[in-house]
């Protein structure tokens, strides 16, 4: 009887090991806890075991872990993929210290809403870090955009103006823009980056390409996505500061984050105010947001974020054509905005191999775009006078909720389906004449990732149901193959291809616009992009540097233009008209030195109006609108460099962006038909005098270059700002 109890009791061992329980830290290279990555436990074999998300304090725990051997992969946005192999079980806490990658190993989530390293992603996908933009300290998301290859930044005037992103040669509103899983444009419409603050911003992933597979509407040429920082530190961690500089400059501000328990939070407030250049170029915003999240179990999780922001901008509007005054500046126009999102998402990581996300969130926007008297001396040669007088509106509501669930069948398999209901209400136009208009969506989407050796492929699809316009669906591949492995100088090289599909929902003033200016059109329909991408990756010096190529191909098609009744009139937007832009975009990126990256891209756009007929002479329609002609405010070619030092104990940037001539008009008749080419160099720097205490300076448009993003808006000239930061707490 002995040997059958013996034999039992090693049984019964033998399976108490193989349940053991494997506990992770992740840290950053600083040795600060990481939240919120994606740990991967597997066999050998590459048989998926268990997925987990590391807590607020950097730990996951994987319970009822099979026997090892067995490897354990981490990854975390910003950061490189991070392998380890365990020959026996852990009898310790397994800790995975993580580090800062080039551009092109870099981990994302945007470009499959899950994380993957970029290279594998099948997109193109540009990154700032928590660290890169505290180096730069941008006042709003327009001011870090700008150096991301392929973006190209419009601003109508100085801080606070109509910040306007052109990707791929498609429109400004051909963009989704994403602020902690809540979309914060207006339905179908632009989005303003100047008047989006990125304090305790902790990452920025620009995601080009047609991607409405994944993300719906608006996701014509690209997709912005920002995320709030997480606190993660068991003591509570107060940050503040503040800094000021010329043009009556001044900001403040403040967080409070940290970790407790099943809880973590972050608190922050920002102000920032200055009085502008010149006449009516003012600009304010507030800022007060949060990130509180509770952790259940291992399993279970929840996270609330909110954002709130009120700004202020005064809007000289045209006055300044390519260095001569034609006019005088507005004095009295002006913009404000206030908007609010909250977004309430419910984690389950279980059973095994598998995430649900449940998400419910709210966007409230109000704007007042209103000049409320005259200035003199505002003549057009061809309108006359220009002072005109108006007070419009915006309060437009978006809310729904989202289901996404992600099922890891095998290390080299992944399955994403989600479901998603949106109701879009809004009252938009004269404060005297409004319209209102209500919209529901429902849509289903699936995409499946297979990584089968060399070749990656992804392939998704999302149906839609509008109440409006009905039923539309959109398909999306993406190749990629690792051609040569290569050594130590050319060290592998990625071959990528893609097709997609894109679609944007009209603007609410576009369907239902009525009396006295305009006739609805419930039956508009969303314009749509056909889009083909082809491009390589060439790694370099053992992947410290990245060479790459990315050619687009965009048929715009199904264009709303606005069909104006000559003698009363009287508008209707209708789908008519067509476009097409084509380009390429040459990167390189890596590390020069051990704590010295470079950031540098060409883009050629080459851009024509294919179908234009109601642009004619009767409907008061600019030529350069016309059939044949260029879409305006693309420059065929542009250029950034960034330049990114990021030491222990200080750090430093230089950035350049360059834009070609662009075709522009002035609308108003006085014959300019372009914007010239300019070149902007921006730099800035930190330094720590101990732990707690930091000394930055920024400055901007270091050559005090005159310059015009769009026509007849000038520039801000060179502008320093100089501050101070301050931590408390945090160890």
């Amino acid at each position: 009887m002995r040997f059958p109890r013996l034999f039992a009791c090693l049984f019964f061992l033998s399976a108490a090991a193989s349940a053991a329980e494997i506990k992770i830290t992740v840290l950053d290279p600083q040795s600060a806890a990481v939240s919120g990555a994606e740990v991967q436990l597997s066999r050998s074999n590459d048989a998926r075991l268990d997925i987990e998300t590391t807590s607020a304090e950097g730990v996951a725990v994987f319970k009822n872990a099979v026997a090892c051997p067995c490897r354990i992969r981490v990854l975390a946005p910003g950061f490189a993929p991070e392998t380890n192999d365990l020959h026996s079980p852990p009898t310790d806490i397994v800790t995975m210290q993580l580090h800062l990658a080039p551009a092109a190993e870099t981990v994302v989530v945007t470009a499959t809403r899950t994380p993957v390293p970029v290279e594998s992603s099948g997109a193109v996908v540009e990154t700032l870090s928590y660290a890169q933009m505290q180096l730069m300290n941008p006042v709003a998301a327009s001011d870090a955009l700008r150096f991301l290859p392929g973006a190209i930044v419009n601003t109508a005037g100085q801080r606070g103006g109509l910040a306007s992103l052109f990707v791929q040669g498609g429109n400004s509103n051909y963009n989704k823009v994403i602020v902690d899983g809540v979309t914060v444009n207006e339905p179908g419409g632009t989005f303003n980056f100047g008047t989006l603050p990125l304090t305790e911003a902790d990452s920025m992933e620009f995601l080009c390409g047609a991607q409405s597979t994944l993300y719906g509407s608006d996701a014509m040429t690209s997709v912005v996505q920002v995320s709030t920082r997480t606190g993660s530190t068991e003591t509570p961690e107060l940050r503040f500061g503040a800094d000021g500089g010329n043009f009556s400059t001044a900001n403040g501000y403040a967080s409070v984050a940290g970790a407790h328990s099943i809880f973590d939070y972050n608190v922050f407030a920002d102000q920032f105010n200055t009085s502008g250049q010149g006449v009516n170029n003012e600009y304010s915003n507030s800022l007060q947001g949060g990130n509180i999240g509770i952790r259940f179990n291992d399993e279970v999780s929840l996270r609330l974020r909110v954002r709130h922001s009120n700004s202020f901008s005064g809007v000289s509007d045209e006055w300044n054509f390519n260095g001569g005054q034609i006019i005088p500046p507005d004095r009295f126009e002006y913009s404000r905005l206030n908007n609010l999102l909250a977004g309430l998402t419910f984690t389950v990581n279980a059973p095994s191999g598998w995430q649900h996300q449940f998400t419910g969130f709210e966007y409230r926007y109000r704007s007042n775009n209103a000049d409320p008297e005259p200035t003199d001396g505002r003549i057009s040669p061809t309108f006359g006078n220009i002072n005109f007088v108006y007070d419009d509106i915006a309060h437009i509501n978006r809310a729904g909720f989202e289901y996404q669930g992600d099922y890891s069948e095998r290390s080299w398999a992944h399955t994403t389906v989600g479901y998603r209901f949106e109701q879009e209400n809004g009252d938009v136009g004269p404060v005297d004449a409004t319209s209102s208009g209500h919209r529901q969506n429902d849509d289903v989407y699936a995409q499946q990732i297979l990584a089968l050796g060399r070749l990656s492929v992804i392939a998704g699809a999302r149906f839609v149901h509008n109440s409006a316009f009905g039923n539309t669906g959109v398909p999306r591949i993406a190749l990629t193959f690792l051609a040569l492995r290569g050594g130590n100088i050319f060290s592998g090289t990625r071959l990528r291809f893609t097709y997609a599909t894109g679609f944007k929902e009209p603007r609410l003033e576009e369907t239902f616009a009525g009396p006295p200016f305009s006739v609805p059109n419930i039956n508009l329909q969303p314009e749509k992009n056909r889009s083909f991408e082809a491009g390589f990756q060439q790694n370099l010096f053992a992947s410290k540097l990245a060479l790459s190529a990315n050619y687009f191909n965009n048929l715009f098609h199904n264009l709303i233009d606005g069909a104006t009744d000559p003698t009363t009139f009287i508008t209707q937007y209708i789908n008519i008209d067509k476009s097409f832009a084509q380009g390429a975009v040459v990167e390189l990126n890596g590390k020069i030195w051990s704590n010295l990256t470079l950031s540098t891209a060409y883009t050629y756009t080459s851009t024509q109006i294919l179908q234009a007929p109601l642009c004619t002479p009767a409907n008061f329609c600019d030529p350069l609108l016309g059939a044949g002609q260029p879409l305006l405010r693309r420059p065929k070619n542009s250029a950034t460099a960034l330049f990114t030092y990021l030491g222990p104990r200080w750090g430093a940037n230089l950035g350049a962006t360059f834009a070609g001539r662009r075709p522009d008009s002035d609308f108003f008749g006085f014959g300019i038909d372009h914007s010239p080419g300019y070149v902007r160099l921006d730099m800035g720097g930190w330094y720590a005098l101990n732990s707690h205490v930091t000394t930055y300076v920024n400055i901007e448009n270091v050559t005090d270059k005159f310059y015009e993003e769009v026509t007849g808006y000038p520039a801000l000239g060179v502008n320093f700002r100089a501050g101070m930061r301050f931590r408390i707490g945090g160890e």
